[in-house]
């Protein structure tokens, strides 16, 4: 992860050494040191080397094991989720879900406890096997608190608590000991202050800030609900250890299932992102920001590919790119987006073979070249095959025009009774595409800006003049281009299905291209799926 002076991908040394005299630079995101050609202070230079190195590492490490203050951060942050007010209210509409899971999977202790009752001496007592029933929540409401957390009120939930109690109690006047079922009836308000904060490198929950209101807390032995002035007195006494007990119980369970949904929905995003030997961290670099109409987090966005993973980057990330208007917006980098395409290239995806009828209809694509006679000779002939794949680590970047991507891509025309390709060229391509979602597909629209053809050969010693050339150029934009860009949407389209995003009631998507990033801005409805999902891990 803490590669310098590398390119991401392929895997290489990460620093050439260089022998003296020559000048040696070391670049980092807080340190430039370089070493000025002298003889004579070589040896000098080589324990300051040291020094500078340990600076270095010292200093990276700081930036990938801790989070950073956000202005601070912005520079190490290449992708950005904001979540707004509007999409806070969505999600708030199935609080209380989430509430009733954290009721149900706390694990009540044994309550055990002494109490001095005067002539009846002490009372002893123990509850067992406490469980929950009959639960029902009221309502959720929730208010973002500018640069302090979440203010969530949880009105009129009401419970059921059944179990097992044993208790005694002697002295020289009454003497008893039994065990009889109870049951608790409660209704309680609660409310919870949660503080998101960067924790082990991803967002975490603190819930502690939690209290409970009890407007009801009856306990009752044995259903009996109108108990003697004995049971009365004693269940007075141990009601008060109850709700103490209950309190702590539920409020620890919150917390714990707050976290398990922070990793949850984190988990889900890095399995979106990842394929295969390709990945993306999503490491936080900063805490999360919470502003009264957004919450907003921060992530590396660092490609990771087998074992190496793409170098730190200045980011031109500002929250002034992002506005309020729409639910949840994504804010990507380039330097995120490019070596994910390298990794792609690297992985060796970017290979297409057509053969039969497909290959066929291609090349009844009208366009204004004159195909070739050499060219129906060979696509006539037995079992033609054309092969395409990228040659060169493809590029992209973003302006507000589109993404620009420049690629070499190496054709070749293969004939089942020949060993050797029939025809081989290569293209040097650029194009600018801008992408769209609509009706749960990936849409692809590219313009060329430059197609030259670098390379042409055949099996056979046959001269190519320079029309041929410029049927492949011509063939390449109008042919080459949209099938490209057909197998893309249509491979993009399937791997995000098989992410679930075909399951997101996803409204009006807009990816917009800037200088040097892209953003996503959608609205959205509540994500069933995922609520089901996270109930069943949850309470498993």
């Amino acid at each position: 992860m803490l590669q310098i002076l590398t390119t991401p991908f392929p895997s290489g040394a990460p620093c050439q050494s260089v022998p003296p005299p020559q000048i040696q630079v070391l670049r980092a995101p807080f340190i430039t040191y370089s070493l000025k050609r002298a003889a004579h202070l070589y040896s000098h230079c080589v324990k300051m080397e040291k020094s500078v190195a340990l600076l270095l590492v010292l200093s990276l490490v700081r930036i990938s094991s801790s989070c950073l203050d956000s202005p601070e951060a912005y520079k190490f942050t290449g992708a950005v989720c904001r979540l707004t007010h509007p999409a806070a209210v969505v999600l708030n509409e199935k609080t209380t879900k989430v509430i009733e899971a954290a009721f149900q999977h706390a694990r009540y202790p044994r309550i055990e406890g002494v109490k001095s009752m005067g002539f009846m001496g002490e009372v002893q007592y123990g509850f067992h096997n406490l469980e929950i029933h009959n639960l029902s929540i009221g309502k959720s409401e929730f208010e973002l608190k500018e640069n302090e957390g979440i203010r969530l009120s949880i009105s009129n939930v009401s419970a059921v608590f059944k179990g097992t109690i044993n208790y005694g109690y002697g002295s020289w006047l009454l003497s008893l000991r039994q065990s009889v079922d109870f049951e608790i009836e409660s209704q309680i308000d609660l409310g919870i202050n949660p503080k998101l904060y960067c924790g082990k490198g991803k967002v975490a929950a603190d819930t502690t800030d939690c209290y409970l209101t009890f407007h009801k807390l009856k306990l009752l032995l044995q259903g009996d609900r109108e108990p003697g002035w004995l049971k009365k007195i004693f269940t007075d006494i141990v009601t008060f250890t109850v709700k103490l007990v209950v309190k702590s119980q539920i409020c620890k369970e919150i917390n714990n299932v707050a976290n398990i949904l922070a990793d949850f929905i984190q988990e889900q995003a890095e399995q979106f992102l990842s394929n295969g030997n390709i990945g993306v961290d999503i490491s936080v670099t900063s805490h999360p920001i919470i502003k009264s109409n957004y919450i907003e987090s921060y992530h590396k966005g660092l490609v990771t590919y087998k074992n190496e993973t793409s170098a730190f980057n200045t980011s031109v990330f500002n929250p002034s790119q992002l506005s309020e208007n729409r639910m949840l917006y994504f804010w990507f980098s380039d330097r995120l987006l490019d070596p994910l395409m390298g990794a792609v290239h690297y992985d060796g995806r970017f290979i297409r073979n057509i053969s039969g009828t497909e290959l066929t209809d291609l090349f009844q694509t009208e366009i204004f070249s004159a195909k070739p006679e050499l060219l129906n000779k060979w696509l006539s002939s037995e079992g033609p095959m054309l092969k395409a794949k990228s040659v060169s680590v493809p590029h992209m970047w973003t302006t507000t025009r589109g993404t620009f991507v420049r690629a070499v891509a190496g054709v070749e025309l293969s004939l089942a009774e020949q060993a050797k390709p029939t025809l081989y060229f290569e293209t040097d391509v650029t194009v600018v595409v801008r992408a769209s979602y609509a009706e749960k597909k990936l849409i692809l629209n590219a313009t060329a800006e430059l197609i030259t053809i670098t390379e042409v050969s055949t099996s056979g010693a046959i001269a190519m003049d320079e029309s041929f050339k410029t049927y492949l150029q011509e063939a390449v934009e109008k042919m080459g281009l949209p099938k490209v860009l057909s197998y893309l949407e249509a491979e993009l389209t399937a791997l995000m299905d098989e992410r679930g995003l075909l399951l997101f009631d996803i409204i009006n998507p807009e990816v917009i291209p800037q200088d040097e990033y892209v953003m996503v801005q959608l609205d959205f409805g509540f994500p069933h799926h995922l609520l089901v999902e996270f109930l069943k891990r949850t309470l498993d």
